[in-house]
């Protein structure tokens, strides 16, 4: 049982697409990069380059010094926090300051209507 279960993780950390699965990810030192999706937080060391190419692809947004939020996952913004998930008692936010909270609605309201 315990193959099976490692087994699962060592695929869902080998085959995670940053785009497509990525609520938001934080940055650390040395190149280690926290990335948060629905279920899971995984830490993974990245290089330079390929951090650079999230944080220039414009789906990544600055929410604070080491956090971008991927703004296609934003489900709600509001009283200074950023949702990504409405579904059950665990929902995944990113607290926000008011200046960002303004810029990013900003950003998004061109691409959908997001509950404010």
């Amino acid at each position: 049982m315990m193959n099976v279960a490692s087994e699962n993780s060592r695929n869902l950390y080998e085959s995670f697409e940053v785009e497509k699965d990525i609520y938001y990810f934080k940055v650390g030192t040395l190149g280690l990069v926290s990335f948060h999706g629905r279920n899971y937080n995984i830490k993974k060391v990245i290089s330079a380059d390929e951090l650079n190419k999230y944080i220039t692809s414009g789906q990544f947004v600055r929410v604070s010094g080491s956090c971008y939020v991927n703004t296609g996952k934003i489900v709600s913004l509001t009283g200074g926090m950023i949702l990504f998930d409405q579904k059950g008692s665990d929902t995944k936010q990113v607290p926000v300051s008011k200046w960002r909270q303004h810029h990013i609605k900003n950003l998004l309201s061109a691409r959908k209507p997001i509950a404010m």
